[in-house]
């Protein structure tokens, strides 16, 4: 080998080496930030005190529930995870076995309660209503899990939806007057407090800076809320960036069009609050106002007749 190329090769190894220290580095680093945004969305998210009672325990059914019969009940329970937000929190494994422990441990630990309350005849209760009140009971814990985690997604998605005109009038005028999409973005991730809708794009510029292209971080978005708002949305981002279309023109007609869905939903609530506060009015009041108009003369004819 010619000697004129050592010290090439050597500065080239050593370019290499330090590109990957870096690069080693920079991967080290965001590892510790997520680390610490995992630590806080635990502590903002807090799981229901019938989960923590019986989370420890679950592992002893992991083999059971990483059958591959339970593949598809897997997949889906991980999609909810996600969608509910609780994906760093839970583990999909976690929450299955968390479907199975909570009825049979608490379940029967509830039963055995109400039945030391009932033994103690300070509520007499005939035989039939105790066995119902046990099934109640024992129903109650089967479903929990369940009902627990679509609560959370339903709530979530309402805070999303809630705040998501709001982010689009910010994201659209910063993009109009000239700012960068994803610069845009950073910028009402840093001016938001961490919502839902805040933590997904936090996420977005997470995975960005991981490497992946933002068409993808944005259908990863989709995927994860698992909305129909935020999946047109996302459809119309990517269509637009892959045919060159100005992104500005198509956030002011997406911006448009979620404020007047929202419109939509808020004259649909209100046009369904006469229909539910009919049931209230003739259960309600509706009988008081008879016995306080019709009362005294009732009273009168029993006593004195007609």
């Amino acid at each position: 080998m010619n000697e004129k190329y050592i010290p090439l090769i050597i500065s080239l190894l050593w370019a290499v080496f330090t590109t990957g220290v870096l690069w080693h580095l920079g991967k080290v680093i965001f590892l510790i930030a997520r680390s610490k945004q995992k630590d806080a969305i635990r502590k903002e998210k807090p799981i229901p005190i019938m989960f923590r009672l019986v989370l420890s325990f679950t592992p002893v059914l992991f083999p059971f529930v990483k059958r591959s019969e339970f593949r598809t009940i897997r997949s889906n329970t991980g999609k909810k995870l996600t969608s509910a937000g609780y994906d760093d929190t839970l583990q999909t494994e976690e929450f299955m076995a968390l479907r199975i422990l909570v009825p049979l441990v608490l379940g029967p630990s509830l039963v055995l309660l109400a039945a030391i309350f009932l033994s103690t005849g300070k509520i007499n209760v005939s035989l039939t209503r105790q066995v119902a009140l046990y099934a109640a009971l024992f129903l109650w814990t089967l479903f929990y899990p369940t009902m627990w985690l679509n609560g959370v997604i339903a709530a979530r998605h309402k805070s999303i939806i809630r705040a998501l005109p709001f982010v689009m009038d910010l994201l659209t005028l910063s993009v109009e007057a000239g700012m960068d999409f994803m610069a845009a973005i950073r910028n009402i991730v840093e001016r938001r407090p961490m919502d839902p809708i805040g933590e997904e794009l936090n996420r977005v510029l997470f995975e960005i800076q991981l490497g992946k292209t933002r068409r993808e971080s944005l259908r990863a978005m989709s995927n994860r809320i698992n909305h129909g708002d935020i999946r047109s949305l996302v459809t119309a981002l990517v269509q637009a960036d892959e045919l060159g279309v100005s992104l500005g023109a198509i956030l002011r007609i997406q911006s448009d069009q979620i404020r007047m869905k929202r419109f939509m939903r808020a004259e649909k609530l209100a046009n369904e609050a006469p229909v539910k506060l009919l049931f209230p009015l003739l259960a309600c009041i509706f009988p008081a106002v008879v016995l306080i108009l019709l009362g005294p003369m009732i009273l009168q004819i029993l006593q004195h007749g007609f």
